[in-house]
C-alpha cells in the first residue's frame, strides 16, 4: 500500500472542506418532483432540472415501465454487437424529427455524447472555436480531439469573429464554433443568430449543447435553435433526455447523416458502452410526445410565467441576480462559505436549493441556482420567495 498516496488524498479533502467547497449530497427519499423528501422534510425542490415537471409523470413512467416489460432491463452489450433493439431506432428518429435534423444517436448520457462528438470528426489539420463557459462535457471532449484549440470570450461576437480570423489565417482546414446552448451556471442564451452568421462568413461549422433548452425554449420546445430562430443554420446539436425530457438520463447527438453514420464507426463511449436501457428509451418517447404537444406548449407557458413570478420577487428583495429569461435563476453570493451557509439556512426553511462554488464556477463568483419548473404553484413560488427573504435578512445578504 502507498500510504504516502492516501495521505495526500486526505489532505486534499481536509483542505475543501476547510475552504468551505466540500459538496455533500443530500439523499432524496421519493420521485424527483416539485416536493421532495429531504433528511425527513418535505421540501420545494428548487434545484433539479425538471423543467416541465415530467420526471415523476405517471405517463412518463408507465412508459418506461411498459418499455422495460416488453425490452427487459438492459441489453448486456454495446449497440454494435447486438446491443440495438428497435426502441432505440425509434427513439434516434423520433429526436432527429422533433429536432429537426435527419439522424441522431443515443449515448448512456450527454457527458459521452459530448465526449465522443469531436475526436472522430476533426482531425490535427482543423480548429475548434470554443466559448469561454462552455460545460465542462464539451471541455474534456474537446481535449480528446487532436483539433487545435481556440477559445473566445463567454458569448463575445466580436472576439468570436477574431477568434475565427485567427484560425483560419492559421491554416485550419475545418473550422467548428462549439457552445452551449444555455451556459448552465449562468442562464445565459448563446446569441445563435451572430454564432450562424459568423460561421457563414468564416466558413466554419458549428455545434450546439442544447441540454438546458431541449423541451422548454423556442416554439415546439424544440430548444435554442428555435428560439433563436437558427434551425437548418446549425451543423450538430448534442442534447439530453436527463433534464426536461423525462429526466431520467442519456444524451445523443443530432446532424446530417454521414455525420451520424462516422460517430456510429468511431465514437468510443459508443462503441464501448452498454446500449441505453429500454426503460429509459421509454421513458424519453412519451417525455417527447408531451413535449412536442399542445401540453407541452401549456406546460411551457407555466414555466415562463413561474419563472417571471421568482424572479421579480427576488430582484424587489434586493438579491443579486444575473439577468435573464431562463428558468435558471442564479442568485449571486460571491462567497463560497455564504453560498454554501444560505443553502442551509433555506433547506431549514423548507426550500432545497444547492450552493455552487469552485471548481463549479470560478471563484469568487459562488451562488445559489435556482431553477423554475411548471409544475410549482403560485403559492409554492410565493413561499420559495419569503424563506429567501427570511434566509437573506438573518445572514445579512439583504436588508
Amino acid at each position: 500500500m502507498d500510504q504516502p498516496f492516501y495521505d495526500r488524498i486526505s489532505d486534499s479533502l481536509r483542505g475543501i472542506e476547510a475552504d468551505g467547497l466540500l459538496k455533500a449530497e443530500r439523499v432524496l427519499a421519493g420521485p424527483q418532483q416539485a416536493m421532495v423528501s429531504v433528511r425527513g422534510q418535505h421540501v420545494l425542490n428548487l434545484c433539479a432540472n425538471n423543467y416541465l415537471g415530467l420526471a415523476a409523470d405517471p405517463r412518463v413512467v408507465t412508459a418506461s415501465v411498459e418499455a422495460t416489460n416488453r425490452w427487459g432491463a438492459g441489453l448486456a452489450s454495446v449497440r454494435f454487437i447486438c446491443g440495438t433493439q428497435e426502441i432505440h431506432k425509434t427513439l434516434e428518429a423520433t429526436t432527429a424529427d422533433y429536432l429537426g435534423f435527419e439522424d441522431s444517436i443515443l449515448f448512456a448520457a450527454a457527458f459521452d455524447a459530448n465526449g465522443a462528438v469531436f475526436e472522430p470528426l476533426l482531425g490535427a489539420e482543423d480548429a475548434i472555436v470554443s466559448d469561454s463557459l462552455n460545460h465542462a462535457s464539451l471541455i474534456d471532449g474537446i481535449r480528446l480531439s487532436k483539433a487545435r484549440r481556440y477559445r473566445f470570450a463567454n458569448n463575445d461576437m466580436a472576439d468570436l469573429d477574431r477568434v475565427l480570423a485567427q484560425a483560419r489565417a492559421e491554416g485550419a482546414r475545418t473550422i467548428l464554433i462549439a457552445t452551449d446552448g444555455v451556459f448552465s451556471m449562468d442562464g445565459t442564451i448563446a446569441d445563435l443568430g451572430a454564432i450562424a452568421d459568423l460561421a457563414e462568413q468564416h466558413g466554419a461549422l458549428t455545434l450546439v449543447d442544447d441540454c438546458h433548452a431541449t423541451g422548454l425554449l423556442g416554439p415546439g420546445g424544440r430548444g435554442s435553435l428555435a428560439y433563436r430562430g437558427v434551425e437548418g443554420r446549425i451543423d450538430i446539436l448534442t442534447g439530453t433526455f436527463g433534464k426536461a425530457l423525462s429526466g431520467s438520463m442519456g444524451g445523443f447527438v443530432a446532424a446530417r447523416r454521414p455525420v451520424i453514420d462516422l460517430l456510429r464507426q468511431r465514437a468510443r463511449p459508443y462503441l464501448f458502452s452498454n446500449a441505453l436501457a429500454p426503460g429509459i428509451c421509454g421513458a424519453a418517447l412519451a417525455a417527447i410526445e408531451i413535449a412536442r404537444g399542445t401540453e407541452g406548449d401549456a406546460l411551457r407557458e407555466r414555466l415562463e410565467r413561474n419563472t417571471h413570478r421568482f424572479r421579480a420577487g427576488l430582484a424587489a428583495l434586493g438579491f443579486d441576480l444575473l439577468p435573464g429569461e431562463h428558468p435558471i435563476v442564479p442568485v449571486m453570493l460571491y462567497d463560497a462559505p455564504k453560498a454554501k451557509r444560505m443553502a442551509e439556512e433555506l433547506l431549514a426553511l423548507g426550500i432545497y436549493v444547492t450552493a455552487f462554488s469552485f471548481p463549479v464556477v470560478p471563484r469568487g463568483l459562488a451562488r445559489i441556482r435556482t431553477q423554475m419548473s411548471a409544475h410549482f404553484t403560485d403559492d409554492q413560488i410565493d413561499h420559495a420567495v419569503n424563506a429567501f427573504a427570511q434566509a437573506g435578512r438573518k445572514l445579512e445578504i439583504i436588508q
